[in-house]
């Protein structure tokens, strides 16, 4: 029991590390709350602080997710029964509420990709090179993002069909629930024709 509360706090504090935040804050002196669209993930990172802060935030914001997907392969915690996956959902709810920044934070596209690549790293593979795919076509990454929800789902759908494995299914289920709901302000301005797009592509 211990051992399972340690690792769902543990989960959450990960997943609530403010990267965007912090390397704004540090390395730049500037709160990308205060600039863009005011979220703290990658998307606004590249935006507001440029490409090499951007792709660090990123990268940073899908270990997080990986992390703590990873944490019963911790020697301590070996013998725990919580399902890897229960603690990757946990950490992207720390991500889009975090404690560091006054539980606001990013959209959970990254953290929950790596919550994928910690426990079905072809999964994460396959949905990086679609996000890149419908980035290329749309040039709109709240768009891609989405995009590539419904196709893990898809995936989760045929998985569980082969392996029976319905835990993936389940997460993929919240985390594109999470994923469209965070997103709801984007869909709202790609209607409307006025969603930022992405020039370096």
């Amino acid at each position: 029991m211990v051992n399972a509360i340690i690792l769902i706090c543990a989960a959450y504090l990960i997943g609530s590390i403010p990267s965007g935040l912090w390397i704004g804050k540090i390395f730049y002196k500037t709160d990308i709350r205060e600039h863009g669209s005011g979220n703290l993930g990658g998307t606004n990172s590249f935006r507001v602080l440029g490409k090499k802060a951007g792709l660090i935030v990123t990268i940073l914001d899908i270990l997080k997710g990986t992390a703590a997907t990873l944490l019963p392969l911790l020697p301590l915690f070996t013998e725990t029964t919580i399902h890897p996956l229960i603690l990757g959902a946990i950490a992207v709810v720390g991500h889009m509420f975090p404690i560091f920044a006054g539980f606001r934070g990013g959209k959970a596209v990254a953290t929950s990709g790596g919550v994928l690549l910690g426990y079905a790293w072809p999964l994460f593979l396959l949905l990086v090179a679609g996000f890149f795919v419908a980035l290329k076509l749309t040039k709109i990454v709240s768009l891609s993002s989405m995009i590539v929800s419904v196709v893990a789902l898809i995936y989760s759908i045929i998985y569980v069909i082969v392996t029976g494995d319905v835990a993936l299914l389940i997460l993929i289920l919240l985390l594109t629930a999470f994923i469209f709901y965070r997103h709801r302000a984007n869909l709202k301005r790609i209607k409307d024709g006025t969603e930022p797009k992405v020039k370096w592509m």
